[in-house]
């Protein structure tokens, strides 16, 4: 008899990146990555989305994963200091509580593994409702390194999160 593991909830992954909203197929790479990991973490992922580095489409992408229901949305890119970098700002409006431990543990370990986009990114992490949204760096090691971290402490929050639903 084969048990499966438990689902840590629904997730859904948002690409922030001109070149591919505009055809460019390497966010394409980068949201099965996302959604790889994700999956391996014991969450199910509802499908990635692909927006232009704009503060509205940014907000409506996540808009429609609170509205939908998911338990996490995660955003990869940009999170630098460029001009087009409006993600945390786009992130802002949606949050109604920013985690800053997670954002500073998140930056901690990239900056520790060598992911110097991680280390200096501006990414925000906070709860809209009952969903956890989480931004990232978009390098790889960002990636790999961000969700490492964020997993754990993503399922935990996950797990508060439904509690308090439930006390509501």
């Amino acid at each position: 008899m084969t048990m499966d593991a438990p689902v840590a909830g629904r997730a859904l992954v948002v690409i922030v990146d001109d070149r591919s909203a505009h055809g460019d197929p390497g966010g394409t790479a980068t949201g099965k990555l996302v959604t790889e990991l994700l999956s391996e973490g014991g969450f199910i992922v509802d499908g990635a989305l692909i927006v232009s580095s704009d503060e509205v489409e940014i907000r409506n992408a996540l808009n429609t994963a609170v509205i939908g229901g998911v338990d996490l949305v995660i955003s990869v890119g940009g999170t630098g200091v460029g001009a087009r970098d409006v993600t945390p700002e786009a992130t802002a409006d949606v949050l109604d509580r920013q985690i800053a431990g997670v954002e500073e543990a998140i930056r901690s370990s990239g900056l520790s593994a060598g992911a110097m986009d991680a280390g200096l990114s501006r990414g925000l992490v906070g709860t809209s409702g009952s969903t956890l949204v989480v931004n990232l760096a978009s390098s790889r090691a960002a990636i790999r390194d961000g969700m490492a971290t964020l997993i754990p402490l993503a399922k935990h929050l996950i797990e508060e999160l439904s509690d308090l639903e439930i006390d509501d």
